[in-house]
């Protein structure tokens, strides 16, 4: 990265200078005259200064210039001579606007940087809470109901150990699946690390997805819209799977009142969109803002009362949709409905419904 970052602020050096050695050389032509060249090429120092990183490449333009302007564009010509005062004060005037240049532009980008830096500590604060907070209720209810096992093990009937039992699997289950959210982020979540796309066909990802669901969820319906024209769309599949599997489980967490979950997809233009809705309570007006940073605050209505999540794999869909190239959307009607949406760029798009 350092090596491209050099390469590209020296190609972008000699751009500038050799613009501005076209820029004297024309004006000269045109208009007869070389006493813009040293004006010329102190505009040049400038953008160099401006648009490269550090000192060196705004002091070795300004020096590249003040040789340039005494060899090509001062009398005697295509010679150097630096007797004469304008020369040494052109070259002061170069180095000063240089050093001052990328001085300013130094600090601009310390400052940035230092802002980026801490909103992503504020991330990384905010997502420890919401991960402090989601893991504590399932170890907490997995600790008890192992504890009131051992405790009472002679006393309790075999549908009783049975249920908790079952709590247990549960709870540890929904604990799996939010690791795994956690390492979907931190696979993705940099500028270094780029998702694999292979070609997918929609049919067979919708249908790994409802297997999933359905082992988890048996007695939850959900209806499938599917376009009929075979379409296959670039994805890392185990990570769009994760992103639908999230927004059909954050419906039934979530939509108190639900009596009606869809999965509807269909191609718009060149990109093939994901529209998971629901008839349950809705999103709160001011929560829908938040709803993919990770904001989604403690005590949102959800179905089994126990698990207020804070929206954590709503934040990993929006990431991962992200890594994708692609857009997710949310429209909520509070007491009506939910319906949330993410599209991809499809690889081929000759039948669109």
């Amino acid at each position: 990265m350092k090596i491209k970052s050099y390469l590209t602020d020296t190609i972008l050096m000699l751009l500038i200078l050799i613009a501005s050695f076209s820029v004297v050389i024309f004006m000269q032509k045109s208009f007869e005259t070389g006493a813009i060249a040293q004006m010329i090429f102190v505009l040049a120092v400038f953008l160099v200064s401006l648009s490269t990183h550090g000192y060196v490449y705004g002091i070795s333009a300004s020096l590249i210039g003040v040789l340039a302007v005494n060899y090509a564009f001062t009398f005697p010509y295509f010679e150097f001579n630096f007797s004469l005062p304008e020369n040494l004060f052109s070259g002061i005037v170069m180095l000063f606007v240089s050093v001052m240049t990328s001085t300013l532009t130094t600090n601009i980008k310390k400052q940035e940087h230092m802002r980026a830096e801490n909103e992503k500590e504020k991330v990384r604060a905010n997502l420890l809470r919401a991960v402090s907070h989601d893991l504590r209720t399932p170890l907490t209810s997995i600790y008890g109901s192992c504890s009131t096992i051992i405790e009472n093990y002679d006393s309790l009937s075999k549908e009783q150990q049975i249920k908790l039992l079952s709590e247990v699997c549960g709870d540890a289950e929904w604990l799996n699946r939010m690791v795994e959210n956690l390492l979907s982020v931190t696979r993705i979540d940099s500028e270094k690390v780029s998702v694999k796309k292979v070609p997918t066909v929609l049919e067979e990802l919708i249908d790994t997805v409802l297997v999933k669901f359905k082992k988890r969820y048996p007695s939850q319906s959900v209806k499938i819209e599917i376009p009929e024209n075979f379409i296959i769309i670039p994805m890392d599949s185990i990570l769009i799977e994760q992103v639908i599997l999230n927004l059909l489980e954050n419906a039934v967490y979530h939509a108190k009142g639900m009596t009606e979950l869809i999965l509807r997809v269909y191609t718009k233009e060149k990109r093939a969109v994901f529209e998971i809705t629901d008839n349950g309570c809705g999103i709160p007006k001011e929560k829908q803002e938040t709803l993919f940073s990770g904001g989604f605050e403690r005590g949102s209505p959800t179905v089994d009362g126990n698990k207020n999540s804070m929206g954590i794999g709503l934040s990993v869909c929006a990431t991962i949709i992200k890594a994708h190239g692609g857009e997710i959307c949310a429209e909520s009607i509070p007491g009506k409905k939910t319906k949330v949406w993410f599209s991809l760029e499809m690889e081929d798009t000759k039948h669109e419904q």
